[in-house]
């Protein structure tokens, strides 16, 4: 299965569920749909549609300890593992498993997005966010599925974090 809404409805947390709690807490986003996006490079082709703004990349980690992680990073930022593991105490990071990932993020492989906190705060996923994403204006995340982006405030989405429990640490690079 891949990563589009055509599938959701295997997921733990559907995207339409997860837009309906947003919108019960009324929080506001807009909706972009577009064809699945698995890079950043595919990313890039669309971003024109939806304007300006943060684009993120999210990398699902785990450390030596088998403790999982969560990065969100502005899209083009540049990553040293070796150097992100020793900044987070979280020596030895490789990218966590496709199984891994539905198990403690409830997503597949290219839906990779801070909103699957509402999975990862279940299962004790640390989800370090670039500062960056705070300064910015707009930023773009995917609804647990890779053919939906939602443009939303950083004020808006650090009250869906607080909503469902999850404390976000911030990151300087």
């Amino acid at each position: 299965m891949d990563a589009s809404s055509a599938f959701q409805d295997s997921l733990p947390t559907t995207s339409d569920a997860l837009l309906a709690q947003m919108d019960a807490l009324g929080i506001p986003y807009r909706r972009y749909d577009h064809v699945p996006l698995r890079t950043v490079t595919d990313s890039k082709e669309v971003q024109g549609m939806m304007g300006a703004g943060l684009h993120v990349k999210n990398l699902y980690l785990r450390d030596r300890k088998k403790r999982n992680l969560l990065v969100t990073l502005e899209q083009d930022r540049d990553i040293d593992l070796k150097l992100l593991g020793e900044r987070l105490g979280a020596p030895g990071l490789s990218f966590g498993s496709e199984e891994r990932l539905m198990e403690n993020l409830g997503i597949r492989p290219g839906a990779v997005s801070p909103l699957a906190m509402v999975n990862g705060v279940k299962t004790g996923v640390r989800l370090v966010i670039d500062a960056a994403f705070a300064r910015a204006s707009v930023v773009h995340v995917h609804p647990l599925v890779n053919d939906r982006t939602l443009a939303m405030a950083p004020a808006d989405l650090i009250r869906w974090f607080t909503a469902i429990g999850c404390t976000p640490e911030w990151l300087e690079v």
